[in-house]
């Protein structure tokens, strides 16, 4: 539950620099007023955008599930949150063409980053038995 908290709250503060920066480009692009309700509307979808992503990876510490069921759960979760987020907000047309374009560029990104994570892990546990082995 600690570790959910923290979780939390750094992927809250994650997704409030998230909403910052982008009405901060927003402004200097050189728009001079900010519609406050789409504003808040944004800010609390990044801010629950925040959250999401960064709680959902406590799905690979449950210790019972294989890795293919830990990864198969979270793209899941992650999927169905973000595209309900973005659709309901307004991030993403609801068009059959931005649907399709949206969830390959998802599922592209998903893979890099999953793929990313996994050789850096692989890599340390390597390390550490190299480590091992030398004691």
């Amino acid at each position: 539950m600690k570790k959910f908290l923290f979780q939390s709250i750094i992927g809250i503060l994650f997704g409030a620099f998230i909403a910052v920066l982008i009405t901060n480009i927003i402004y200097f692009k050189g728009s001079d007023l900010l519609d406050g309700q789409l504003f808040l509307k944004n800010s609390l979808a990044c801010l629950f955008c925040g959250w999401f992503f960064s709680v959902t990876p406590l799905l690979f510490e449950i210790k019972t599930l294989k890795l293919p069921q830990q990864t198969g759960l979270h793209f899941v979760s992650v999927a169905i949150l973000y595209f309900i987020l973005s659709f309901s907000i307004g991030w993403i047309p609801f068009t059959l063409k931005s649907v399709l374009l949206f969830a390959g560029l998802f599922l592209l990104i998903y893979t890099g980053i999953w793929i990313g994570f996994y050789l850096y892990f692989r890599n340390e546990a390597k390390k550490l038995n190299d480590d091992l082995l030398k004691i």
